[in-house]
């Protein structure tokens, strides 16, 4: 298992917020993915042997908003 946090631009509410959870939840090997609107962060716990980085900023853009790794 591994743990990785994604900077979340373009989320202006909690819809926003709910749509990139979503979106990061139904993509297989997801764990858990906690949103935070404020700090515009979404921190994700995967499975890594199934899923890559680029598939989660892939599942966060198709929900209509840009990630990129936070750091």
């Amino acid at each position: 298992m591994a743990t990785l946090k994604l900077r979340v631009t373009g989320m202006s509410c909690s819809h926003c917020q709910t749509k990139v959870e979503q979106a990061l939840k139904t993509t297989a090997g997801v764990y858990s993915a906690i949103v935070d609107l404020q700090a515009g962060e979404a921190e994700i716990d995967f499975n890594d042997d199934s899923v890559t980085t680029q598939q989660l900023v892939a599942a966060v853009e198709r929900a209509g908003y840009r990630a990129r790794l936070a750091g």
